[in-house]
């Protein structure tokens, strides 16, 4: 009898287990349209903590303390966007028509006439591609489309508000968040504070390097853009700074090929200062301005980082730009918490020493 109810009792856990696996899924699949304004939104949350703290020991009311610093975040964010949005995009179209007229006149022609492996190659290119018809195409689009940019897609509208959205309630209720995720996991509170303080840190580490670098890196860019009288120098400066951010690529993306096309003009000085300034200051200064601003908070090494920022992007897109050192850098924390506790079990208990038994001399 003992036997066959602890069966039905084991049958049931079963089930309850199946079950809740069941539901695990179908809520992952629930939320996963929802992950990019969820990421984003956990890590504005979290960058905004200092801030919030602040404003709610000001005004002493959660609801009016989170949406005054969502309101302001949303200024802060979406203002400079619509500035620069349309900046970049006049800037664009004024590009494309600086290389369709660059195309369509001889004097690129002259500049490699002394170079007939280069020559044949572009006679080539020429012949097959009609890139003059495309730049004035791309002209006469983005000088069409620069409203359409302006105003971003449907997705991104929507993903923007979600992301504000879920903001409000996480700032509001972040305690009741916290206890809630804490409850949710087999770990100890101790435990718990480490995995959540290095999920913030490396959130916040990510954030913080990732876009100051680029947008330092942008801005060396752009100024020599300027400075040597190429066009478009805001359009470039913001396409260096987003490749930048992107581990596989990076600024030289850009200006290599501008040192490039400044030699063949026959500017050589010119794409000479282009080349060491993008190799010796835009391309270093990363390695310089990470570790300030970094330091030892990432706690990651390069490989495992690198891993987890490009693999992050293709698995998660965007948003994977955090998700992949935190979800290392979480994995690698739940792992020395797994490695504590089986060590802790594996050392064995103190010896009980028998009342009235002898006890051997030190030493012996």
């Amino acid at each position: 009898m003992t036997a066959g109810c602890l069966t039905a009792e084991r049958l049931r856990l079963m089930v309850i287990v199946a079950l809740a696996a069941i539901g695990l899924y179908l809520s992952y699949r629930l939320a996963l349209p929802f992950l990019p304004s969820l990421t984003w939104a956990v890590v504005l949350a979290i960058l905004l903590a200092p801030l919030h703290g602040r404003i709610e020991r000001r005004v002493r009311q959660r609801e009016l303390a989170a949406g005054l610093t969502v309101g302001a975040t949303a200024i802060a964010v979406v203002v400079p966007l619509l500035v620069v949005g349309g900046q970049v995009a006049a800037e664009a179209a004024r590009g494309a028509v600086h290389v369709e007229a660059a195309i369509r006149t001889a004097d690129w022609r002259d500049a490699i006439a002394g170079y007939p492996r280069i020559v044949a190659a572009a006679t080539w290119v020429e012949e097959r591609l009609d890139l003059a018809g495309a730049a004035s195409t791309l002209a006469s689009w983005l000088t069409a489309q620069s409203t359409s940019l302006l105003r971003g897609s449907v997705n991104q509208i929507v993903n923007l508000v979600l992301t504000f959205y879920m903001l409000f309630y996480l700032l509001r209720d972040r305690v009741r968040a916290v206890e809630a995720t804490a409850s949710l996991l087999p770990l100890r509170p101790a435990e718990f504070g480490k995995v959540s303080a290095r999920f913030a840190d490396t959130v916040r580490a990510t954030i913080f390097g990732t876009v100051v670098v680029a947008i330092v890196q942008g801005a060396l860019g752009g100024l020599m853009f300027w400075w040597l009288g190429l066009p478009a120098p805001l359009l470039w400066g913001v396409v260096m700074g987003l490749f930048a951010i992107v581990p596989v690529l990076g600024a030289f993306v850009v200006w290599l090929p501008a040192a490039i096309f400044l030699a063949l003009e026959g500017r050589w000085a010119d794409g000479l200062v282009m080349a060491i300034w993008g190799g010796g200051v835009v391309a270093t200064v990363d390695n310089i301005l990470y570790p300030i601003l970094v330091g030892n908070r990432l706690q990651l090494h390069t490989i495992p980082a690198f891993v987890g920022a490009v693999g992050g992007i293709l698995v998660f897109g965007a948003s994977g730009i955090v998700l992949g050192p935190a979800t290392i850098a979480v994995t690698l924390a739940l792992i020395a918490i797994l490695r504590d506790r089986l060590a802790a079990e594996a050392v064995p208990p103190p010896d009980i020493e028998t009342p009235g038994a002898p006890s051997l001399p030190a030493g012996r």
